[in-house]
């Protein structure tokens, strides 16, 4: 969803400050350099000039690479769906809701535990996902404890594949993970995966300024593919990163910068999303703290940097580091997505997400759901026409009268007023209680439970489907795995 232009409502750094940002960011590639432990990588960096220190295998990026690279990366990026009726476009300020990737845990909606996810737990998620209205794009939202670690990746993405129809934001384990991944997504798309990309990869450099081995071979693959990359850097104010959030930013921005130009130059054009997943490092308890308010401005700024670059942008926010749905979970998670869409984040990752970016939530994405909608509704912003401005129908009205029969009531009432599911109470007093007296949570569960009875994703022609479970099969075969609890 794209609200009307001009109508960012959020930023909290000038151009200035931008200025001083991206500055300090190429002072740092400049003098200091990124280590790149990915020999593919570290070549391609010293064949366009940069000036490296082979036994550390630190490359130092001088400014006219950084500018050439940007101005060969796209401002917009189209993600496509399985069934053609949900692709998205990523950039400008289009906002687009997934849930977080990678979680450990669960909090089981039967007994309130926290607990490692099955198979059929995740199953049940992506199932839930594709009938969320404001959850536009899957993610490979949980590891199951079930499946053998080697073909998680892969295993992942499948499951995703055969139960959604939305696009996807995922990410491989290994180097050979990613290429059979995209084997995958290329007998669902029927088409290269460049040429119809399904999915963004997670590529994660490690902060402060360092590239791992899979990690940048990912990135340079999804390159060659043409596939979408998403950038995610991680600094930890005041541990991997400054305890100062301009700091802080620079250096993250320093890291993406690095992405850009080794993207480029393994493929000019290639398609690359300026992301993340900042913490604010908690020194009391030596904990991260993702639903801090620093986190949340981090994310919010760096997205306006990859504006200023004329880049999509990408955030971990709508998360909370509660253990429970109770309020902390709702104000953190609110702030991060509201604040967010205001920001024009475009890929915003985290609903449904507690202990940090640890746990899954099924009522949780649901309640999330629901303020993702409400988000969406605030970015629309206020449309200010002749028929909006309702003169005639006031005239006709006023003074003393009611617009409750008017025509021009009916033609609106559901263009302007967010309408949003019974998970949110807008009953009367008595109402609420004759419905039972639900609170939030009970309502929330209600809700999973009557999507998980009723809704079906749309299937996989059978020889698609037969074409994803060889490659698995394949892969299953060459690690030497005989079973896994495919569904």
């Amino acid at each position: 969803m794209c609200p009307f232009p001009g109508r960012r409502m959020l930023q909290l750094l000038s151009r200035d400050d931008m200025e001083a940002i991206h500055l300090a960011a190429i002072q740092l590639l400049e003098e200091k350099g990124v280590i790149v432990k990915n020999e593919e990588a570290f070549r391609v960096l010293k064949e366009a000039g940069c000036d490296v220190d082979e036994a550390r295998k630190v490359a130092r990026i001088p400014e006219h690479l950084v500018k050439e690279c940007l101005s060969k990366a796209p401002s917009v990026i189209r993600l496509y769906s399985r069934d053609g009726k949900h692709d998205v476009i990523v950039g400008k300020d289009n906002v687009i809701f997934n849930p977080g990737s990678t979680a450990l845990y669960i909090l089981d909606r039967k007994t309130g535990e926290i607990r490692e996810p099955t198979t059929k737990d995740f199953v049940e998620f992506v199932r839930l996902t594709d009938a969320l209205e404001y959850i536009q794009a899957q993610s490979t939202a949980m590891i199951p404890a079930d499946v053998d670690k080697r073909i998680t990746d892969l295993y992942r993405l499948y499951i995703v594949l055969k139960n959604s129809t939305k696009p996807i934001i995922t990410g491989a384990f290994t180097k050979e993970g990613l290429h059979d991944m995209v084997k995958m997504l290329e007998i669902v798309a029927g088409a290269r995966a460049g040429d119809k990309p399904m999915a963004i990869f997670d590529v994660c450099p490690s902060a402060p300024l360092m590239w791992s081995d899979i990690t940048c071979q990912n990135l340079v693959d999804c390159a060659k593919y043409k596939i979408p990359a998403e950038i995610v850097s991680m600094p930890q104010i005041g541990a991997t990163g400054p305890i100062t959030l301009a700091g802080s930013i620079a250096q993250l921005n320093a890291e993406e910068l690095s992405a850009i130009v080794i993207s480029q130059l393994v493929n000019p054009g290639a398609p690359i999303i300026y992301g993340g997943s900042p913490t604010t490092f908690d020194m009391r308890y030596a904990t991260p703290r993702l639903g801090a308010i620093e986190t949340i401005m981090l994310c919010c700024a760096y997205a306006q940097m990859s504006k200023f670059y004329g880049l999509p942008s990408h955030a971990y926010l709508g998360l909370s580091d509660s253990k429970a749905l109770d309020a902390q979970a709702g104000l953190e998670s609110t702030m991060g997505i509201i604040l967010g869409a205001m920001a024009g984040v475009n890929v915003i990752s985290g609903p449904g997400m507690l202990v940090s970016e640890s746990c899954q939530s099924f009522e949780k994405l649901v309640i999330d759901n629901e303020v993702c909608g409400m988000a969406l509704r605030l970015v629309e912003g206020i449309e200010v026409n002749a028929d909006t401005l309702a003169i005639d129908v006031m005239r006709k009205v006023c003074p003393g009268g009611h617009y409750l029969a008017e025509k021009h009531t009916r033609e609106w009432l559901r263009k302007e007023v967010f309408m949003p599911s019974p998970v949110i109470d807008r009953l009367s007093l008595d109402g609420w209680r004759r419905a039972g007296a639900k609170d939030i949570i009970a309502r929330a569960r209600e809700r999973v439970d009557e999507i998980l009875a009723t809704h079906e994703p749309e299937p996989l022609p059978p020889d698609v489907e037969e074409g994803l479970r060889e490659v698995l099969r394949t892969v299953m075969e060459r690690y030497g795995i005989k079973e896994a609890p495919i569904l």
